[in-house]
């Protein structure tokens, strides 16, 4: 009887373990916080981690909370050199748990261009909230632009990564 008792013990005590391990996993592993304030960026396609249906969106504070970054470039569309500082791409990639080879940047006017996953893991490319210390508004190429280092590897300034540095971004697809 005592051994019968000890089985059932092991068997009810292993089913909560998993139980908790399966709520625990399924918890942090398919969402994370809704934004709070206005959303600034939406994420959709092969991601796994999604806090509005089946995509993830991001407001400001959501995007601060990523590593930030700060680039220090010129530009073909400002004069001189510019401080650029956001959140990095591959930053957003981990947080939403993307499974792609390319990124679909999408403009507020739906100007569209992919970008391998693989440059977001190359080069520091950000997506910069704010120039020279001040956010960046849709008449400043904001709320969000795609920022390569081009001073710090020069390589980078030609027409093809030219294209992929969308401005003016509002979503983003891993395909």
């Amino acid at each position: 009887m005592a051994r019968q008792l000890n089985k059932k013990l092991r068997w009810y005590v292993a089913s909560v373990c998993m139980g908790f391990a399966t709520i625990s996993f399924a918890t942090t592993a398919s969402a994370f916080n809704a934004p709070t304030g206005p959303v600034v960026l939406e994420v959709g396609g092969n991601i796994e981690i999604t806090n509005v249906g089946d995509e993830a969106h991001f407001d400001k504070a959501m995007l601060e909370a990523l590593s930030q970054h700060t680039t220090i470039t010129s530009t073909p569309w400002h004069d001189g050199v510019v401080s650029f500082e956001g959140p990095l791409g591959r930053a957003i990639l981990e947080a939403v748990d993307a499974d792609g080879d390319q990124v679909k940047v999408i403009a507020l006017n739906d100007y569209a261009s992919s970008i391998p996953v693989s440059d977001f893991y190359d080069h520091d490319v950000i997506l910069a909230m704010s120039a020279d210390g001040k956010p960046l508004r849709v008449r400043d190429h904001g709320p969000l632009f795609v920022i390569y280092p081009f001073d710090e590897t020069p390589s980078l300034l030609n027409e093809e990564i030219l294209t992929r540095s969308v401005w003016q971004v509002k979503r983003v697809v891993i395909e």
